[in-house]
Parts: structure tokens; sequence; C-alpha cells
């Protein structure tokens, strides 16, 4: 490998960590907060990509209005499910979880294939972020993907801002802690997780409409990317914001650089990686011990 690859692999590994981060952050709040099984997260992540392909017609030159659009419509749909849904899950074991949420990803995908079918489609980047550029005249690197990584890193800091200097990131802390304590203060702790989870709905949809000009929009697109994500929260720990970005990071080196190294192996890498750290911290990177 020269080095104008092995840079183009580095920049591939990051952008594809921080998307993935953006992606596990929903789920870290959601599984590890609230301490659902989400097995309907992956949805949420296809659903993100098939907004952008309805809405690219309309905004797609506004790609930043386009997001913001999205991120409405997403966090109005999980305060929603969590509304209608979600909130009488809470005190139900995990096998009730995994079959209501199951039966969830079970409707979406109907309802996609009513709605738009089972075609594959794609989408264009804005004009303003097509093309590439070239670094030190070795490689050329496409702007789009510049933009994928600086986005989800705003909103991972965006993200470690809200938990550790907020007063919703305290009350988010303290709920994951001991929520019996936080309902004894006086919070509202039904409306801290609908506001949990329709953040944790938001951050999936977002991370499937950055993604979806990169990649194809197509049917069970949540379906792969959902076992990642749970790799991602197991491996930086179940509520921590911090470790599902490193967690991710290391994820996004170990799957790139193994497809590239390792094709053989590029499909079992990142449980490899999983099963050598949890034998070191079986509560993860920076998860707490029980």
């Amino acid at each position: 490998m020269d080095l104008a690859t092995f840079l183009v692999q580095c920049l591939n590994s990051v952008q594809y960590g921080l998307l993935l981060f953006l992606l596990s952050s929903g789920l870290t709040l959601i599984f590890g907060i609230m301490g659902v099984i989400n097995l309907a997260h992956g949805s949420f992540y296809m659903i993100g990509a098939y907004m952008a392909f309805a809405l690219a017609p309309y905004l797609g030159q506004h790609f930043i209005t386009m997001l913001v659009v999205g991120v409405i419509l997403a966090v109005v749909l999980g305060y929603l499910l969590e509304w209608a849904f979600f909130s009488f899950l809470y005190e139900r074991d995990h096998l009730q979880q995994v079959l209501m949420t199951f039966g969830l990803i079970l409707v979406f995908e109907e309802l996609r294939a009513i709605l738009v079918g089972n075609d594959v489609h794609g989408v264009q980047p804005p004009e303003w972020l097509s093309g590439s550029f070239s670094l030190a005249g070795m490689m050329s690197y496409p702007w789009y993907r510049v933009f994928a990584a600086v986005a989800c890193l705003v909103v991972a800091f965006a993200m470690y801002w809200m938990v550790n200097r907020t007063r919703l990131g305290m009350m988010v802390r303290a709920g994951a802690s001991n929520r019996d304590m936080v309902r004894g203060l006086g919070i509202n702790i039904k409306r801290l997780y609908r506001i949990v989870f329709a953040m944790g709905v938001a951050l999936a949809a977002l991370a499937g409409m950055i993604a979806a000009p990169m990649a194809s929009v197509y049917p069970n697109m949540g379906s792969g990317v959902l076992i990642i994500c749970f790799v991602v929260v197991v491996i930086g720990g179940i509520g921590s914001i911090t470790g599902a970005l490193v967690a991710s990071l290391l994820v996004g080196f170990v799957d790139t650089f193994g497809k590239v190294f390792f094709q053989e192996l590029s499909g079992m890498s990142i449980y490899l990686l999983m099963a050598v750290i949890l034998v070191w911290r079986p509560e993860g990177l920076m998860g707490k011990r029980s």
C-alpha cells in the first residue's frame, strides 16, 4: 500500500467512525439511559435515508435546510412513538422489549414498501459539495465526505456539551444512574425520557440523511448497521457518550483497514475487536463497574 492509499483509508476510517458515532449515540441514549433494547433503531436510520430521498427534489440544493427539516420531522416521529409505544416498555422485561421493537421493524418495512416500493434509489449531493480536492498532490478526496465528517464532529461536540454542561444533560446523567432518585427530586422523568428518545431518533435519522448521498438508499438498510451500533455501545460502555465516540472511531479503523488488508476476515474483524476489549474490560472502555 502506497502513502496516498494509506491516507485515503485513514480519512475514510475517521469519516465512517464519526458517522457511526452519530448513529450509535442515539442508541446509547435509548439503551444505556432508558434501558430499552430498541431493535428498531436501525429503522430510524433507514427512515432518515428515505427522507433525504423524498426531500432532495425540493431541498436538494439547500442541503442544510433539508437536514434541519428532516431532524424536526424525526423529533416529532420519536416523540409520538415514545408516547404511543415505548413509554409502556420501561417496566417490561427485555424479551417483551425485543418483541415489541422487532414488530416495529416489520411495520416500518411494510410502510416503506407501500410508500416508495422496493427499488434501490440514489441521492445526489448538492452542487456546492460535489467534486473532490487534491491533497498535497498525492490524492483526491470527495468534498462531501469531508462535509459528512465535519457535520458528525459538530454533532459530537454538541452532544458532549449538552450531556456535560447543561441542566438537561445533568438530569439525563442522573436518570441513567438512579431514575427513582430523579423522580423523587420532582423531575418529570416521563417527559425527560420522551425528550431523550426523540433525540435518539433524530440522531439516527440525521445519520441516514448524511449517509444517503454516499451510499444507495435501499430496503433493509437499517438491519446491517443495527448490529454494528450494538457493538459500538458495548465496546464504549453502556450509557457513555464519550465511550461511544472512542469505540466508533476504533471500529471505523478496524473495519476499514480490515477490508483492505484482511478481506477474508473482514466480516468478523469488529467482533474480534469486541471480544478482545471485553476480555480486558468487561464493562467496556468507559463503562462503569457495577
